[in-house]
């Protein structure tokens, strides 16, 4: 019995930030086995600065936080039928998210960065002749929903993600651009791993997961894709947690 679902994003141009590890990695991957052309982004010089594989990608390197990147980036790319706003972290630098910096620069890196790329890339959305629409596809969080007091920059700056997103498929709706966001539950990534030195906040984290586990990477991809696909061509502002139930836990 088999029933997997696969998608056809030949000839499709996708950028997705923050493609060199962890759930952007695996959508960048889910992206190119279907078919489509990929642009990963990386704060390093050069794809050869990391561990993983980036062969298959193109690679351009971009600093979220700092207007003139984002904006190369965007003089950068000649067409783009899908972008994914992946890239983004918690504590910054290491700074306290109760302090005002810290807040200020998660902020910044989580959610006014992505704008800036999100509305710098229009003419090429609106230009995409992709069927169902070009996309645009953030990555919230459950700290959008639930209270996450040890990152509070970070879970406001989800929040917000949820808020933008509703927005701008408003705004964009007209122009045949969709914007979704999914929200991901508790994830096996490079993020979440310094959970496992703290057996009391996984355990806890896991009390709320009817499935009772971590997701992978994987798990997350479907949805994306989905959201982009031709098959979701009346979706657009809605928020989709791929959870494993956590938000009704």
């Amino acid at each position: 019995m088999n029933n997997d679902v696969t998608f056809d994003f030949s000839g499709a141009r996708v950028l997705v930030t923050g493609g060199t590890s962890g759930i952007g990695h695996a959508v960048a991957t889910g992206f190119a086995r279907a078919g489509a052309d990929v642009v990963v982004t990386g704060t390093r010089a050069s794809p050869s600065h990391y561990d993983t594989d980036l062969a298959t990608f193109g690679y351009r390197q971009l600093q979220v936080t700092d207007p003139g990147s984002v904006d190369a980036l965007v003089a950068s790319l000649d067409t783009l039928d899908v972008l994914v706003n992946n890239a983004g972290a918690n504590l910054p630098g290491g700074l306290d998210e109760w302090d005002p910096e810290g807040f200020a620069a998660s902020v910044a890196l989580n959610l006014a960065g992505p704008m800036r790329l999100t509305v710098g890339c229009r003419r090429l959305l609106f230009a995409s002749g992709l069927p169902g629409g070009a996309s645009v596809v953030n990555m919230a969080s459950m700290s959008a929903f639930r209270a996450s007091p040890i990152v509070p920059g970070y879970a406001s700056a989800k929040a917000g993600t949820v808020a933008f997103t509703a927005n701008l498929a408003n705004k964009w709706a007209s122009k045949g651009v969709r914007v979704n966001a999914v929200a991901p539950g508790v994830i096996d990534t490079p993020m979440t791993a310094p959970m496992a030195a703290f057996p009391e906040l996984l355990d806890s984290e896991l009390a709320h997961i009817p499935m009772g586990r971590l997701g992978a990477p994987d798990e997350i991809v479907g949805a994306v894709l989905f959201l982009c696909s031709s098959a979701a061509s009346y979706l657009t502002g809605h928020t989709v947690a791929v959870d494993g139930g956590y938000l009704a836990g």
